[in-house]
């Protein structure tokens, strides 16, 4: 009577054997595949074991997380009797097909999940089909596209007595995945303390517990100190230190703690005195990365170096920007120089200006490469600009109908950036304008001189002789 229940189950594996069998045998599974990158020829192949008869195969690309399939192959055997895109061989009873798909430029857009379905007739009957599919991922990498290092928030003044926080910029865009982003510094990787959230603009100079190695060997002498601490003190009283830029009033301010004579022009570059925020130590980097993704699938990556500047040290210094990625063979590389502006030159049009033109003074250029764009501020020395204005921002200067009033009129551009600032001097000649004849006009535009006097005089001899 405990014999039944064992013969039963063995009635029933046997059943399920033969069912199995007479439904066929179909397994399938795609071969992986590695990260492959952008524009490389890719194959995709979909391997599958029948004792089957097959009835179709189909390949399709997963989008919108699996709610869409596009199908991009499909094999019909009913109506096709093509069979070169497959290869078989028999192994025992079973046949093992292939069928590939190929990629030849794969794009980033090409990314995502892909699915192989096959079909084989039921072996009981041929209205029935067994279906089985497989399914892989396919990674397609991008290198980077551009890389490029600015300078954030500029353009931006010189401080030569109060220390400011300086922050380098390195924006590498077109990647996928997001590449890995470092910086050096003449050569040599920054060992940069890692940022969450960007320093607060009032935060003051960054500072950290670590132990730094000096860069400056010099020795800072007492005389240098203590000036630089009274050029501090006088600044805080109200006076105006003479390496700053001189006052626009025309008479001397009895009450000012320094009055220069004579116009002071600022140090090309940089201050040759060491003042008290200088630090005679290595610079504390503070690196904050940000990832935006692109519509295409890449990721944009800005790598922000932010540091407490010391133009003394900071000035010609070489700082790099080099990426690693997956898809590179080698680091992708941006290089800037931090440089003062020396010696502007200035561009004046026309170059013979008479009464009456527009004329246009522009920086067009320095003695060497600047970085990062430095400000400019015209000023006209011992009076205002033409429009009533005491200074005026900008790269070009605009005097519009320049009256004979400018003639021998002297300029100052001063250009500056965080490491240091420079000025030059450029004078105005106006010349006669023939088509405006000498004291014609008055600044009001109504007629007066020599001209305007010929007419009276014209005018009351013409009513003499009437009379007489």
């Amino acid at each position: 009577m405990r014999a039944a229940p064992s013969l039963r189950g063995c009635v029933c594996l046997l059943l399920a054997a033969i069912l199995d069998r007479a439904r066929g045998y179909l397994t399938v599974n795609i071969e992986p595949l590695p990260p492959v990158v952008a524009g490389d020829a890719v194959t995709l192949k979909c391997n599958f074991k029948t004792d089957g008869r097959m009835r179709e195969i189909v390949w399709y690309r997963v989008t919108d997380g699996g709610t869409i399939k596009q199908k991009i192959f499909t094999f019909d055997a009913m109506f096709s009797t093509n069979f070169s895109h497959m290869e078989s061989y028999r192994r025992r009873e079973d046949l093992v097909y292939q069928s590939t798909v190929r990629l030849p430029e794969v794009r980033v857009s090409d990314n995502g999940p892909y699915e192989c379905h096959v079909g084989i007739y039921d072996r009981a009957t041929r209205e029935k089909v067994v279906l089985a599919s497989g399914n892989i991922f396919l990674n397609v990498m991008a290198p980077p596209t551009s890389i490029e290092v600015v300078a954030a928030d500029t353009p931006a003044p010189f401080s030569r007595y109060q220390a400011q926080n300086f922050t380098l910029v390195c924006i590498v865009s077109g990647g996928k995945p997001a590449p890995t982003v470092y910086f050096k510094r003449d050569g040599e990787p920054i060992d940069a303390v890692p940022l969450s959230e960007p320093p607060a603009a009032s935060s003051g100079p960054l500072q950290d517990s670590r132990p730094f190695r000096s860069l400056l060997h010099r020795d800072l002498d007492e005389t240098k100190m203590q000036r630089s601490v009274s050029l501090l003190d006088a600044e805080t009283r109200g006076g105006r230190p003479s390496t700053e830029r001189p006052s626009r009033s025309l008479t001397p301010d009895p009450s000012s703690v320094i009055q220069p004579t004579t116009e002071s022009i600022p140090e090309t570059v940089v201050s040759r005195e060491f003042p008290r925020w200088v630090h005679s130590s290595e610079p504390v980097y503070f690196l904050r990365h940000s990832h935006s993704p692109g519509s295409d699938g890449t990721v944009e990556v800005r790598a922000l170096l932010t540091w407490t500047l010391n133009p003394q040290i900071d000035n010609e210094a070489l700082f790099s920007c080099e990426v690693k990625h997956p898809a590179l063979s080698m680091p992708m590389q941006a290089e800037v120089t931090l440089v003062a502006p020396k010696g502007p030159k200035i561009m004046m049009t026309p170059s013979r200006a008479r009464v009456g033109d527009t004329v246009r003074i522009l920086v067009h250029g320095f003695q060497n490469e600047v970085f990062p764009e430095p400000m400019f501020t015209w000023t006209r020395v011992g009076s205002r600009l033409l429009d009533g204005s005491a200074e005026f921002d900008g790269k070009e200067l605009v005097l519009e109908r320049v009256p004979a009033e400018l003639n021998g009129s002297m300029y100052r551009c001063m250009a500056q950036n965080p490491l240091g600032s420079t000025d030059t001097h450029t004078r105005l000649i106006v010349f006669e304008n023939p088509n405006i004849p000498r004291g014609t006009e008055d600044s009001d535009g109504s007629a007066s001189g020599p001209a305007g006097v010929r007419l009276t005089l014209v005018l009351a001899l013409t009513v003499v002789l009437e009379l007489t």
